[in-house]
């Protein structure tokens, strides 16, 4: 590999020769052999978006010259259009903070730069990474909002792809509605109910989510950019912050805003401890809802058998014809690592000290990779799986049928205690419940067809009782 040299404050560095990085860049490869990932691509984006507000920004103050600050500006938009995606190249893992994602992006549109104003790659005799690309920045400013917008960005998606999945839960439930089956708890027999309630109670769960999802918004929305090192904006002017904040907010759509205390917000991890406590709530609910789902659908012929996912793919390299539930399946693994994210971000953000937490880069990379998997696991769950369900109305209605939680209903007419016997004596000798109550002479038998009549007993009410008594 041909190499150019490079010089930073360290010393000389060798950087491949065809690379738009430099000299800081190479050392974090070097460093930082880790996990063998590159940077999420949303928070490329924001970094870059950055650098692109900040350069305007800066030229508006007359601070940044402007010739200097269009050159940036050309470069960021040709970085954002995808052409040095290859360049960006420090592993999540990295140096506390994230300095090296930080020099990573100055070096790439520092040296693009230089060369749309006639320079060469690596020389850095118009455009310093440094002192014109990250002007009135720091790293420590510049990260979390980066942190923050790509959030914003991956929200945008998931958000919708989360509405998709309850929408096709509550068009399942009303197809359902009329599925008559009995209820469980406890994995025992319990009183009916409607598939088609099972399954909008799983949209109506889902739905709540997605509020609380949506709720941890304008926390992400508050910026500390130009709170510089650690707050107090130092070597950033004030006409600066107001201007580069209202550049963002221009630049993405967002509804950015300056934060009221510059200091609290560099030191603060508390906006993406959020997000992903609302991510690691929805991933709660998608692993129960999918779980139902496995056991809802298992057998064919020795479990529930209650309902039929679509058959995806053949389920076994041994078993012939055997099929499985395997997007619920992977709905578990994902919700499993989504968890393991909040769990690894709520650590990593009481971990920071005074001024600032430098575990930011392993708070990115969990809350963005959560975003991002767990929208495609709706997206998937949704399509794949819950639009082609179809309901075994035979099998819900004989487990119904058969169900010890039906005794339930006759308690207000019989007793608690003369119901469970019948239970017992029905469990006992498999007669159905009608049988032994009109063997026992318990009720009439036009009386316990009106108490037992099954679509009523899925709402609130007595049963055989109108809604007045």
């Amino acid at each position: 590999m041909t190499t150019r040299t490079e010089k930073d404050t360290l010393g000389l560095v060798e950087v491949p020769a065809d690379a738009y990085y430099g000299a800081q860049t190479a050392r974090a490869v070097a460093n930082f052999p880790i996990s063998g990932l590159r940077p999420h691509p949303a928070l490329v984006w924001g970094t870059l978006v950055i650098k692109k507000c900040a350069a305007r920004a800066n030229m508006a103050t007359g601070r940044l010259p402007v010739e200097i600050g269009d050159a940036i500006v050309r470069a960021a938009d040709e970085a954002l259009a995808g052409r040095f995606d290859a360049d960006f190249v420090v592993d999540p893992f990295q140096a506390g903070a994230g300095t090296s994602h930080n020099m990573n992006v100055n070096e790439v549109l520092a040296n693009r730069a230089e060369e749309l104003l006639g320079g060469e790659r690596g020389v850095y005799g118009r455009v310093n990474p440094n002192d014109h690309v990250n002007m009135a920045q720091s790293t420590n400013d510049v990260i979390p909002t980066a942190m923050r917008l790509a959030a914003l960005r991956l929200h945008a998606s998931l958000g919708p792809a989360l509405a998709g999945l309850v929408a096709s839960l509550l068009r399942k439930g009303k197809e359902f509605d009329q599925v008559l089956k009995s209820g469980r708890t406890h994995l025992q027999d319990a009183v009916p109910l409607r598939l088609g309630q099972e399954f909008e109670a799983y949209a109506v769960a889902l739905e709540k989510n997605l509020t609380g999802l949506e709720r941890t918004l304008p926390g992400l929305c508050e910026l500390g950019l130009g709170g510089t090192a650690i707050g107090t904006g130092l070597n950033a002017e004030p006409r600066y912050i107001e201007l580069v904040v209202a550049e963002l907010a221009r630049e993405t759509g967002f509804p950015l805003r300056g934060t009221a205390n510059l200091v609290e917000t560099t030191q603060n991890m508390d906006p993406f401890v959020a997000c992903s406590a609302a991510l690691k709530g929805t991933a709660i609910n998608l692993v129960r809802i999918a779980n139902d789902l496995r056991l809802l659908a298992s057998g064919p012929r020795t479990g529930l058998n209650e309902i039929a996912l679509p058959a995806l793919q053949p389920g076994s390299s041994i078993m012939p014809g055997k099929v499985n539930p395997v997007l619920p399946e992977v709905t578990d693994m994902v919700g499993f690592q989504v968890i393991g994210a909040d769990t690894v971000i709520t650590l990593a953000a009481q971990a920071g000290q005074l001024e600032l937490n430098v575990m930011m880069p392993v708070i990115a990379h969990n809350l963005l990779f959560a975003m991002g998997i767990l929208r495609n696991t709706v997206v998937r769950l949704a399509e794949g799986c819950i639009d082609g369900i179809t309901a075994n109305v035979e099998r819900c209605r004989r487990y119904l049928d058969d169900s010890l939680g039906l005794v339930t209903v006759l308690a207000p007419y019989i007793g608690y205690a003369a119901a469970a016997d019948v239970a017992k004596e029905s469990a006992r000798t498999g007669e159905s419940i009608r049988d032994i109550v009109l063997a026992r002479r318990l009720l009439e038998p036009e009386r316990l067809a009106a108490i037992m009549e099954p679509y009523p007993l899925t709402s609130p009410g007595v049963p055989g009782k109108s809604g007045d008594q």
